[in-house]
C-alpha cells in the first residue's frame, strides 16, 4: 500500500465577491486565480509578483463557469444571462462577447491546444467555437434535458457532457457523433471530467456519488458514496492519482484512485462547496462556495513518478469488478436541515444569499437538482416498501405508443442534425460574404487611387 500523503493545509483565504462563487481556475503558470460568482462579476486574484485583485464587469447575470486558455493569454466565461465572454486576463480586462445559446449557459471549457471552446447551455446543446477566428463552429444535439457540462478529452478528439436527462454522452470531435452513452437512474451529473491522460472521466452525482468510467471497454471502475448531499464538482490531479470533489454537504474531500478510499474530509467553507480546482503543478488547489469565500489549499502530497503511477493503475484498470464503495462515509456528517429563504422556480434567479450556516441543497437555486438526502423530509422517506411499488403490468408502456415514441425521437434527431448542418451553413456563408466585402472595399480603394 502506498503512503499516505501529509495533511492539505489551508494556505490562505480571498473575499471579494457579494454572493455564492460558482467557478475556480488556475492560470496555466499558477500565478493567477479566476473566481465567478453568482454577483455576476468575475474577479482575477494575482499572486505573484505582487499580490492584487481585479473585478472584471460585463455580464447581467450569475457567472457560472470560468476558465483559462492553455497559454493563459484569455479567459473565458459562462453565465446565466446566455452569452460566453472572453476577456484579456489583465488590468484593463478586455473582452468580446459571443451569443449562439437560447438559454443560460453552464460551462466553458478550452481543448488543450487552444483551438476550440466548448460550452454547454440549459437549451440542450454543446456549441463549439473557433477560438483563432473567434466563430461559432458547430452544435452537438442529443440530450433532451439541460446540459450542465462538457468536457475536452486531453487530446482534443472527444467531448464528454452531462445532462439532467441523466445521461453523460461522449461526443466524438471528428464526425460530431455521440459515440458513447452512459445511463444511471438514481440522479443525473452536476459534473463531469476527463482524467489527465483521457481513458477515464468521472462524475460528480446530485445522487451524493463519484462514479469513474473507463471509456475504453465502458465499464465502472470505481464508484465513491463519501458525501451526504449532492456533489457539485471534481478535480483531478494533473498525475491522475487524486481526485477532488466539492459537495453541498459543506465539504472537500480527497480521494486516492490507485487505492479506491477516502483519504481525507476538508471543512473549510460554512455551507455548500460548489467549485474546486487544481493547478497544474498539482501543489495547490482552491475551492469555493455559498460563503462567497475561495480558499487556497496546499496539497503536500508525495510526489511519484508518472511512470510508476500508471504502472500501478493498470494493475486495477481491468478485469477486477467494480468496486462499490459504500463502507466510506465521511468522518462528520454536514447535512443540515435549515430552511432557504427563497423558494424559486425553473425560470427564476435566485437574488438574495441566505445567512451563513444555512444550507443550500440547490446548486445554483435550481429546483429540479433538490438532493434527497437534503430534503427537509425525513431520511426514511426515501427508502419505500416493495409492495407499494406499481407492478411491471402497471408500469409497461402499451407497445403501440413505444413504437410512435421511437419515430418521434428518430425524427428529432434527424431534426437536431439538420440544425446543426444549417448552422454550420449560416457560418460558412457569413465568412463568404465578410470575404466578399472586403474584396470590394480593397477594389474600391484601387479605383478611387487611380482616378
Amino acid at each position: 500500500m502506498a503512503s499516505a500523503p501529509e495533511d492539505p493545509v489551508l494556505e490562505r483565504y480571498f473575499k471579494g465577491h457579494k454572493a455564492a462563487v460558482t467557478s475556480v481556475d488556475f492560470s496555466p503558470v499558477g500565478k493567477q486565480l479566476a473566481t465567478g460568482s453568482w454577483d455576476t462579476f468575475l474577479m482575477l486574484w494575482n499572486f505573484k509578483p505582487q499580490a492584487r485583485a481585479f473585478r472584471y464587469v460585463g455580464h447581467k447575470d450569475v457567472v457560472t463557469s470560468v476558465q483559462f486558455s492553455p497559454l493563459g493569454n484569455l479567459l473565458a466565461s459562462a453565465s446565466r444571462d446566455r452569452t460566453i465572454r472572453l476577456w484579456i486576463p489583465d488590468k484593463r480586462g478586455k473582452s468580446s462577447e459571443f451569443k449562439a445559446h437560447t438559454a443560460p449557459v453552464r460551462s466553458v471549457d478550452f481543448s488543450s491546444d487552444g483551438q476550440f471552446l466548448a460550452t454547454a447551455s440549459e437549451d440542450k446543446s454543446i456549441k463549439v467555437w473557433n477560438m483563432h477566428r473567434q466563430r461559432f463552429l458547430y452544435s452537438l444535439y442529443r440530450h433532451t434535458h439541460w446540459v450542465r457540462c462538457a468536457k475536452f478529452s486531453p487530446d482534443g478528439r472527444l467531448i464528454v457532457s452531462c445532462s439532467e436527462d441523466k445521461t453523460i454522452k461522449i461526443w466524438d470531435t471528428s464526425n460530431k457523433q455521440c459515440v458513447n452513452n452512459f445511463s444511471d437512474s438514481l440522479g443525473f451529473a452536476n459534473f463531469v471530467d476527463f482524467n489527465p491522460n483521457g481513458t477515464c472521466i468521472a462524475s460528480a452525482g446530485s445522487d451524493h456519488t463519484v462514479k469513474i468510467w473507463d471509456i475504453r471497454v465502458n465499464k465502472l471502475l470505481q464508484h465513491y458514496q463519501v458525501h451526504s448531499c449532492g456533489v457539485n464538482c471534481i478535480a483531478f490531479h494533473p498525475l491522475g492519482n487524486y481526485l477532488l470533489t466539492a459537495s453541498s454537504d459543506g465539504t472537500i474531500k480527497i480521494l486516492d484512485l490507485l487505492e479506491g478510499r477516502l483519504i481525507y474530509t476538508l471543512q473549510g467553507h460554512t455551507g455548500p462547496v460548489f467549485t474546486v480546482s487544481f493547478a497544474k503543478s498539482g501543489e495547490l488547489f482552491a475551492s469555493g462556495g455559498a460563503d462567497a469565500q475561495v480558499l487556497l489549499w496546499r496539497t503536500n502530497f508525495d510526489e511519484l513518478n508518472h511512470k510508476d503511477l500508471t504502472k500501478r493503475n493498470l494493475k486495477r484498470l481491468h478485469f477486477d469488478p467494480a468496486p462499490h464503495l459504500f463502507d466510506i462515509y465521511p468522518r462528520a456528517p454536514h447535512c443540515h436541515e435549515g430552511k432557504i429563504e427563497t423558494v424559486e422556480t425553473a425560470e427564476t434567479v435566485f437574488r438574495t444569499l441566505p445567512d451563513k450556516g444555512e444550507e443550500i441543497c440547490k446548486h445554483f437555486l435550481n429546483p429540479s437538482l433538490m438532493s434527497p438526502g437534503c430534503s427537509p423530509k425525513p431520511l426514511k422517506k426515501r427508502t419505500e416498501d416493495v409492495s407499494d411499488m406499481p407492478s411491471e403490468s402497471q408500469r409497461s408502456v402499451p407497445l403501440a405508443v413505444a413504437e410512435a415514441l421511437e419515430h418521434i425521437m428518430e425524427q428529432l434527431n434527424v431534426l437536431t442534425q439538420t440544425v446543426s448542418i444549417l448552422e454550420q451553413r449560416l457560418t460558412l456563408t457569413e465568412d463568404k460574404l465578410k470575404d466578399c466585402l472586403e474584396n470590394q472595399n480593397k477594389l474600391f480603394n484601387v479605383i478611387q487611387q487611380k482616378s
